[in-house]
């Protein structure tokens, strides 16, 4: 019965998430944001909203497990996006390429791809290390530090004259407002945008207390970690769902730069905002399984910025390989008992 809950909550997440974040961007429509807001920061906000909220409402609980539950879901996401979302990546581009109407070379921009990988790999060993003192005082200086370097990441990302196009590209990809086909018209209202908006935070609420009850009673039967329980399946509803719908569809139509960015730009707030909140308001005490877990993140997330910046250019098949990282970490669960 808590398999039957948990896959009902992870649905339930994925509904809302998608109602939110469509929501989310028609409001900013409503009020008349250029596109390049619209398209890439309310966007993000929409996106990220999922995957902050059930660690938050995980830690908030009050119940004993919730740290630990809260822990393994902001843990979880970068090591999802850096392994599992590269891989599906590498697949679409592999596949596609087979038909000819591309190649298995990814396009992107060297200096953004860059950038978002050092601000990951610096952010993230940050948590890493302050998981591994066990002091407070750091947790708290780490936080504000996070938070601070992720404004300076957002401000210089956006100031770029490469990623104003970007943003203005993706915001061609924002698709109709679900709730426009209860009423007629074409153009949906910014009321009914709003309510849109309401209604896919309130399904992602209930959702999430579903998923936190679902892993507290799963991970206590199967006699799994909580933090790792909820690190290898929090990410499956709240991450990896919208990378791969953004990052595969834009791979399949050639938008590489996109598809990239998506992934890369998801893995530089998920070390920072969500990692904040855990060093602030959960005990951020690492234990081995939880230590592998970051120090394959970063190992995977170290090949790509190497072959990037060394190579150059980033290939299907490569991506392919970022899948074996997550792989290894599962035997190694398993192995672990």
């Amino acid at each position: 019965m808590e398999w039957l809950w948990l896959v009902v909550a992870l649905g339930v997440i994925l509904g809302g998430a998608e109602l939110f974040t469509n929501g989310v961007e028609w409001v900013g429509e409503g009020f008349g944001l250029s596109e390049g807001a619209v398209g890439s920061v309310l966007a993000a906000i929409g996106t990220a909203l999922p995957e902050t909220l059930v660690p938050i409402l995980a830690i908030a609980s009050g119940h004993t497990a919730g740290s630990d539950i809260g822990i393994g879901a902001i843990l979880g996401a970068p090591f999802m996006l850096t392994t599992l979302a590269m891989f599906a990546l590498g697949v679409t581009v592999v596949l596609v390429a087979r038909t000819g109407r591309r190649t298995t070379t990814l396009e992107h921009d060297p200096g953004v791809l860059a950038q978002d990988l050092r601000y990951f790999l610096v952010m993230y060993a940050l948590a890493l290390v302050a998981g591994l003192l066990h002091a407070k005082p750091v947790n708290v200086v780490l936080a504000i530090i996070l938070v601070i370097g992720y404004g300076f990441y957002v401000r210089r990302h956006f100031a770029s004259p490469a990623e104003k196009a970007l943003a203005a590209e993706a915001a061609g990809e924002v698709k109709h407002l679900y709730f426009r086909r209860l009423v007629a018209g074409d153009d949906p209202s910014l009321p009914l945008s709003i309510a849109q908006t309401l209604v896919g935070l309130a399904i992602i609420v209930i959702g999430a207390q579903i998923f936190f009850h679902a892993i507290d009673a799963l991970s206590t039967r199967l006699g799994v970690s909580h933090l790792v329980f909820a690190l290898l399946v929090a990410p499956i509803a709240t991450e990896l769902p919208e990378a791969l719908n953004s990052s595969v569809i834009w791979a399949r139509r050639g938008k590489d730069v996109l598809a990239l960015g998506n992934i890369t730009g998801a893995m530089v707030f998920q070390a920072t905002f969500p990692v904040a909140i855990g060093l602030l308001f959960t005990p951020w005490h690492l234990d081995q399984a939880a230590g592998v877990a970051a120090l394959i993140t970063l190992l995977a997330a170290g090949v790509l910025y190497l072959t990037a910046t060394i190579r150059g250019r980033l290939r299907g098949p490569l991506l392919l390989f970022q899948g074996a990282f997550y792989a290894g970490y599962v035997v190694y669960v398993l192995a672990k008992g």
